[in-house]
């Protein structure tokens, strides 16, 4: 029998998998960090998919990367550089390398290191650890793929799908290394296949293979980890991918206004999940339909709109392009619309699998005409529910389309989610006609204090009323080219949406006297809260602030930005959201932090340059 290990207890980890994009690798690091968040662990996860729809097998484009940073207590950032790297092939050994800290634990598949993997990743000699500077001793060489198709010799799969386990595995191997409970693993797998258990019972033999081969090899490691939780706090949790956290947050925003919910979209990357995940909901009362182009998914939107529904649209960048007349639409016809933009990189089709903060200044301008429309930005992947359950009731209350911000990094990430009471979520009141109203009704008669239009909807009696793309008569309804009352709707369109009110921005770390103030908006919070806090305890004193709310901004925020000395911008841009303030905050002069890699900032990254700023 193998020797006792020591049990180490650590506060965090960082765990990356990486392999070919047919790999599994997405599936190795969801079941991980599901279980890690089931534990009551607090994580947050990245997928890094390849650009490529189907790169060549074992070559440098092709590498699919999942990292997941799990820790005791809260976690804002998948982390900088991980602990333990899972390289299933040489390709995978060769570009992901840089993403892990030099002490790192590197398990790799030898079997996947002949000559010809070699070749294809650009190695120069088959001494591929010596070529890359890595210690052998931090390195778990595994003949992964003999081991597995030895475990399911037996099974009557064939070769091609014995293969596909070899991440499950990995997996094991890996829970091994973090005491993970396999029951849980197990669970999830049966859940996961439950039409399929042969299936399911095979990819369990193979997890407990890898979690055997650790224990029975104890696998070059001096001890195994353990991550206990620090702050449970009662409730049912689940891991949510960001755009599961929006589909969610729609139907829990149709069910609380008493609405169906229509969503028109066009599948494009990385929105398309929001689609997908409504679609299975047709008994919460969810209508989807996948039209034929971005510009009609937006319109039968808006036709829904009309008709009485809670109405949204997905996109990412280049399909808010080719919405924008329909938005437009919206806009001038006054009625609720959510808008969610998935970001990624760009221009054009640019990076799909990538994330940016590229659309900012097109969500807040990019429309013919006057086109006013309240902006917001989700700053997580569990964010995301609150985000789009916040542009549902704006959208209801203020007759007006509203655009949610998220992004490839929080629609694709997760993190540990507790699933909110529907009965504490804030009230939804759309805001109808009056019964006093009947017979006299005109579509844009307004509430005097907040300029809202009252909303009727088509077959009630007593309330019949035209709209549609063309001006109309502020008093009548009709089709008007006045000029004054062109100027004066274009002016209460704008007073509509300035009178919103939205939540105050909060200051965080040294909020009465910092040297620096480090702002940004959407899902950058996580990196910038940590940088924050790593400035902290190196002695500095500083505070941060984060935009969620971006159109209109929260009434304090030219307060905020002007209490302080120095003021730092950090986007993942060239600048949107600081000239965005610099416009709307008279005498605001920040310093900026602007990257555009289609990657996540990295706190280190962060840290050296505010303190540049710092000592500047």
């Amino acid at each position: 029998m193998a020797e006792q290990l020591e049990v180490k207890e650590l506060d965090q980890v960082v765990v990356r998998f990486s392999g070919d994009s047919g790999d599994g690798m997405q599936l190795a690091g969801n079941i991980f960090s599901t279980v890690s968040a089931t534990v009551g662990n607090g994580i947050s996860t990245f997928p890094d998919y390849p650009a490529d729809i189907r790169a060549p097998q074992g070559s440098l484009t092709g590498v699919s990367g999942f990292q997941v940073h799990i820790g005791a207590g809260k976690v804002y950032t998948p982390g900088d550089l991980c602990d333990v790297l899972v390289a299933m092939n040489a390709a995978a050994l060769k570009t992901q390398l840089k993403y892990a800290k030099p002490q790192a634990t590197i398990i790799i598949d030898t079997d996947s290191f002949g000559p010809n993997d070699l070749k294809k990743a650009a190695f120069q000699t088959e001494d591929y650890l010596g070529e890359m500077g890595i210690d052998a001793d931090r390195v778990i060489q595994c003949p992964l793929t003999q081991m597995v198709k030895e475990c399911l010799k037996d099974s009557g799969m064939d070769n091609k799908a014995v293969l596909k386990c070899r991440n499950m595995f990995a997996l094991g191997l890996v829970c091994w290394l973090f005491n993970r409970d396999l029951n849980l693993v197990n669970n999830f797998l049966r859940e996961k296949f439950a039409k399929k258990p042969a299936i399911a019972e095979n990819n369990i033999k193979v997890v407990q293979a890898g979690y055997d081969y650790g224990h029975n090899t104890h696998s070059s490691v001096p001890a195994t980890y353990r991550i206990e939780s620090k702050e449970k706090v009662p409730g049912r949790y689940m891991d949510i991918t960001g755009n599961k956290a929006t589909a969610y947050g729609l139907i829990a925003a149709a069910e609380k206004a008493g609405l169906k919910l229509f969503l028109g979209s066009y599948p494009i990357t990385p929105a398309t999940d929001i689609l997908h995940e409504l679609s299975k909901h047709k008994s919460c009362g969810v209508i989807t339909v996948q039209c034929e182009d971005e510009i009609s998914g937006c319109a039968s939107a808006v036709g829904a709109s009309f008709a009485g529904a809670l109405a949204a649209t997905s996109t990412s960048g280049p399909g808010i392009c080719l919405k924008s007349e329909a938005m437009n639409l919206a806009v001038i016809d006054e009625l609720p619309l959510v808008i969610i933009d998935v970001q990624r990189g760009g221009p054009s089709t640019g990076l799909p699998t990538k994330s940016e903060q590229t659309d900012l200044l097109q969500a807040l301008y990019g429309r013919n005409g006057e086109s006013p429309m309240p902006v917001i930005a989700a700053l997580s992947p569990t964010d995301c529910f609150d985000a789009v359950y916040q542009a549902a009731k704006i959208a209801l209350e203020h007759l007006t389309p509203v655009i949610l911000l998220t992004d490839a990094f929080v629609a694709n990430g997760s993190g540990a989610w507790k699933l909110p009471d529907i009965n504490e979520l804030p009230a939804i009141k759309p805001h109808y006609v009056t019964p006093e109203m009947k017979g006299n009704y005109t579509p844009y008669y307004r509430d005097e204090e907040t300029k809202v239009r009252y909303w009727a909807i088509p077959g009630q009696e007593g309330y019949t009323h035209i709209l549609g793309g063309l001006e109309k008569d502020g008093k009548t309804g009709a089709i008007s080219t006045e000029p004054e009352n062109h100027n004066l709707m274009c002016h209460l369109r704008a007073e509509k949406v300035a009178k919103i009110q939205v939540p105050d921005l909060e200051v965080t770390g040294d909020a009465d006297d910092a040297d620096l103030l480090i702002v940004g908006f959407g899902s950058t919070y996580g990196h910038l809260v940590s940088a924050m806090e790593e400035l902290r305890k190196k002695g500095h004193k500083v505070a941060q602030a984060q935009l969620k709310f971006i159109n209109p901004l929260p009434k304090n925020t030219a307060e905020v930005l002007k209490k302080y000395n120095k003021v730092v911008v950090a986007e993942q841009n060239l600048g949107q959201l600081a000239a965005y303030l610099r416009a709307n905050v008279d005498g605001f002069v920040p310093y900026q932090f602007n990257q555009v890699k289609g990657q996540p900032f990295v706190v280190s990254e962060l840290v050296d340059a505010f303190e540049k700023i710092l000592k500047a």
